[in-house]
């Protein structure tokens, strides 16, 4: 069958909006009519060059929502009509990781980069002119069709809004998980968050629901800081600086307990100044993508000995995709997750790269793009 959808058809580069060709699904596979995607900022890394594409052309997006329209031969457990959030990890289910609770690791996770099927890194199921199209993260949400393994969906309740329900794709665990999984924020707390974009909206409301007293969200850009207040930030500072001064008024010098790097693009200093911003045996995580080729932060080595600090990575916030993805949910109906008020704007699939200048604009929190074809 045909679709548009949104490539990158070199690196660095901007998104161009073409009719693809796209086989149905095969066993263990899913053809599903995308209602929305999220923007999330990684996609804007594969175009810089910051994050590595495997594969050109390849075609974005990597958090989205839909409905199953064809179900590949010799996949059970799923039927057409079925609502369904596309992840950006996928989670094999017999990994040593996901048999222990950390699906966000899976073994599948390996190729992930290279758009073909997990395992099989020569077929591919999108074509341009006869050419392989990688499909980003597995699943290719910048398309109004994608055919995806069903290792990569979690079917959800159809009553959920598919516009708010794409952000769980990816974004919401990213961010809450930071919070609540990897610096295990704890009752009466100090958090400090750097970023309050998509990512850093939802480490926000993860602080809260851990019931962190104290929390500092870090932003240059004001309406940020407003939204920030809004979804239970305590305070706001425009800098890192701004942050840890307010952290050491509230914990008698100290620091914060944790301070999360949320930030669009990460640079090394940022993780230097998170790091000196925590008390003795605080944690800094980095949640943060810059480009590929940095190594090395400038900490104070004599901290991280002496002071026992921990400077932790996270990966899709520490979140099973098949576990939690519906406690998420389950979190927003109940109302004590807030998705809708994290989308500033809504786009259409030809909208892509508006959606992105306007995030490097910081005039978005998070952008959505939303598929007529899925009405």
């Amino acid at each position: 069958m045909k679709t548009r959808g949104a490539i990158l058809r070199e690196i660095p580069g901007r998104f161009e909006v073409v009719e693809l060709d796209l086989e149905g699904p095969r066993p263990g596979e899913i053809l599903v009519r995308v209602a929305a995607s999220g923007m999330c900022h990684s996609d804007d890394h594969v175009a810089t060059g910051d994050l590595p594409s495997e594969t050109l052309p390849t075609c974005g997006g990597h958090e989205g929502a839909g409905v199953v329209v064809e179900v590949g031969p010799g996949t059970p457990g799923w039927a057409v009509g079925d609502h369904v959030v596309l992840s950006c990890l996928p989670s094999c289910g017999r990994c040593r990781w996901c048999a222990v609770g950390m699906g966000n690791l899976c073994d599948l996770g390996a190729s992930l980069l290279r758009g073909a099927r997990f395992e099989d890194p020569d077929s591919f199921r999108m074509s341009l002119d006869g050419r392989p199209v990688g499909q980003w993260c597995g699943i290719s949400t910048f398309s109004e069709y994608t055919t995806v393994g069903v290792s990569s969906a979690i079917k959800i309740d159809p009553s959920i809004p598919l516009d708010a329900a794409c952000l769980v794709g990816c974004g919401v665990n990213t961010g809450w998980g930071s919070a609540v999984n990897v610096a295990q924020v704890q009752p009466n707390d100090t958090v400090i968050v750097m970023g309050i974009g998509g990512i850093g909206s939802f480490a926000v409301q993860g602080a809260v629901h851990a019931g962190a007293s104290n929390i500092i969200a870090v932003d240059p850009v004001p309406f940020k800081r407003e939204m920030a207040q809004q979804i239970g930030a305590t305070h706001v500072a425009e800098d890192i600086e701004e942050a840890a001064e307010l952290a050491r008024s509230m914990t008698n010098g100290q620091g914060a307990d944790s301070a999360i790097i949320t930030v669009g693009v990460l640079d090394p200093e940022y993780v230097r100044q998170a790091f000196a911003a925590i008390r003795k045996a605080g944690s800094c995580v980095v949640t943060s993508l810059g480009p590929s080729t940095d190594f090395g932060a400038p900490i104070s080595l004599f901290e991280l000995t002496l002071y026992q600090k921990r400077l932790l990575g996270s990966m899709f916030g520490g979140v099973a995709p098949l576990r939690d993805i519906t406690k998420m949910l389950e979190l927003y109906t109940s109302g004590r997750l807030k998705l809708d008020e994290i989308i500033t704007t809504r786009y259409t699939l030809d909208q892509v790269n508006q959606g992105y200048a306007d995030m490097h604009a910081g005039t978005n929190v998070r952008g959505v793009i939303t598929f007529d074809t899925a009405a």
